[in-house]
């Protein structure tokens, strides 16, 4: 046992302590390099949604002033569905535009616009039911 009342390390400390951190420290494993997480390596594709309900629209290239979303019916053309609409930036706006768009959820006729799209997973197409999965656990499980 040690005569120390508290096991602080300090001016005490004698070099077994040291050796012996240093050991530890040595038998650590190599951190790995490069991005880690979630669907690292997944299949993505990039959607544009509607900012109002979240539902997936097909975008063109460009989208039309007078596009509405087929769920809400909610204007596209619109400062929220931006990839430019910032609400921390002047005018809520990255770019640099001459005066603000007063109502950013309104159908507007901004030259800047461009449709903000977002990575998601592509959905699994071989995905099973609800109903398959109760079976295969059934079958794995029902006898017992």
């Amino acid at each position: 046992m040690s005569d120390r009342r508290y096991r602080q390390r300090g001016y005490r400390d004698d070099d077994r302590d040291r050796e012996r951190r240093d050991r530890k420290q040595q038998q650590l494993p190599p951190r790995r390099e490069g991005p880690r997480g979630r669907g690292l390596g997944a299949p993505t594709s990039a959607v544009f949604r509607c900012s109002d309900c979240g539902r997936r629209v097909p975008v063109a290239a460009a989208v039309e002033l007078d596009a509405v979303c087929p769920g809400c019916g909610a204007d596209l053309h619109a400062c929220v569905n931006c990839t430019h609409f910032d609400p921390s930036a002047r005018w809520q706006c990255r770019q640099d535009i001459t005066q603000p768009v007063p109502k950013k959820r309104k159908r507007n006729e901004c030259a800047l616009f461009e449709p903000k799209q977002v990575m998601e997973f592509e959905s699994d197409a071989g995905a099973k039911s609800p109903e398959e999965a109760r079976a295969a656990f059934d079958d794995l499980f029902g006898n017992l």
